[in-house]
Formats: C-alpha cells, structure tokens, sequence
C-alpha cells in the first residue's frame, strides 16, 4: 500500500512569510491541516513567536524554511527556528549544511533538518546543475547526516521528471518537494513517486488550484486530493 503524500501548507507568498499569517492560520487551522510552516524573512520575532505557539497549541508540526545565501543570516534564522521550537527546519544553502548540522548537534536541540541541494541561485530561488551533480550533492548530505532533503523539484531549470526519478530511486531519506507545486497535476506526478511531501504556499493565496474559491477551499482540496487521489 502506497504512503500518503503529506501536503505542507506554507504561510508564504513569492518566498516571503505573509504580513497576516496569524489571522489566516486561525482561519485554516480546522481544514485538517497537520503540518504547517513559514520561512524567516516577512514577519518579525514576536508575531513568528506567537504564529508557533498557536499552531503548537493546535496540534500542528510545523516546518520553518531558511532562505538566504549569507551565512551570517542563515545562522540567525537556525536559532531563530530554535527558539520559536519549530519541529523541522528546511531550506538552508547545501554549503551550510555540515556547519549546521555540527551547530544543531552541539546544542543538542530535537529539530529536524531537511536542507536545499543542487546550485541555488536567485530569489525566489532557483535550482540549476545536472542532475547527476545534484544527486551527488544530496547523497553527500545524506552522508553527512541530514534527516531529509529540500528539493527544488519545480524550480529546477533543467530536466524536472529526470531528476525527480533520480531523487526518489537513489536518495533514500525523506524527500520535501517546495516551490512552483501550482498544480493537481504535479501533486499527483509527487503521489506516483512516493515523495514524502511537498509544501504550497503562493499558488494557494493565488487560488490557481480551485479558481474562484476561498483559501480554506484551497486547502481542503488539497488534503482531498492527497487523501483519495481525486477531486
């Protein structure tokens, strides 16, 4: 029997946290949403503080996602993930992710960490490379230690179906799919190769998935979807 493909809805809009992430959350936070997340850049402290205590309070797992090429900042959004108790952090830049790991370890916290592979250009960010090169990259996070890995799947610039057969047949942790998942379509390819989850964000408050309808239609769309294979 086939696992369930986990959606992750993210609070975000063109990679930015959305400015009322609190006030659509306790909109949607009755769908049948289990996990949920945000990235680090588009609220401040407090309100990340307070987003997480509510979706902790309603019993979500919740994904925090990093985005930035400068180190200095990726740390500050690792400890940022650390102290709002975000179950998983993902995203972070591959040259990053054995000095996270290390910096995760040594402060012995419980997150797991699920990070980008590939060249990541741009924001939003983009995945370029051959796919044999990006392979390698995440056999060597798997190598390193890494509970999973943040593939780009939908942003990549060269051949999307290859690399995603690749992913799936030769890495063997979790995978996350994130960026440009605008589609049942491609919710459904995800679904025939067993990837663990994906996360939508901006084609959910774009509404491209049911056009016309609420973001909570979105949503329980989605979760339908997943959950029967079907509209």
């Amino acid at each position: 029997m086939r696992e369930m493909t986990e959606f992750i809805f993210m609070l975000t809009h063109h990679d930015v946290t959305v400015k009322n992430a609190i006030e659509v959350f306790n909109e949607v936070k009755d769908t049948g949403l289990r996990y949920v997340g945000c990235k680090d850049v588009g609220l401040p402290k407090p309100e990340l503080k307070k987003l997480f205590r509510l979706m902790k309070e309603a019993g979500m797992t919740t994904f925090f996602e990093v985005v930035t090429y400068e180190e200095g900042r990726h740390f500050a959004g690792v400890n940022l993930a650390i102290e709002i108790g975000a179950d998983y952090l993902i995203g972070g830049m591959p040259w990053f992710t054995e000095k996270t790991l290390t910096y995760i370890k040594e402060r012995g916290v419980d997150i797991k960490y699920f990070p980008y592979i590939g060249k990541i250009e741009d924001h939003p960010c983009i995945l370029k490379g051959e796919v044999d090169e990006i392979i390698e990259n995440g056999k060597r996070a798997e190598d390193l230690g890494v509970d999973g890995i943040n593939l780009l799947l939908y942003r990549y610039t060269g051949n999307q179906k290859r690399l995603l057969e690749r992913a799936t047949k030769d890495l063997k942790v979790p995978l996350i799919v994130a960026g440009s998942v605008n589609s049942f379509k491609k919710i459904r390819e995800l679904m025939e190769h067993n990837v663990w989850a994906f996360t939508i964000g901006s084609a959910i408050f774009e509404k491209k998935l049911v056009p016309g309808r609420s973001i909570r239609d979105q949503i329980r769309s989605v979760l339908k979807f997943v959950e029967e294979g079907e509209l």
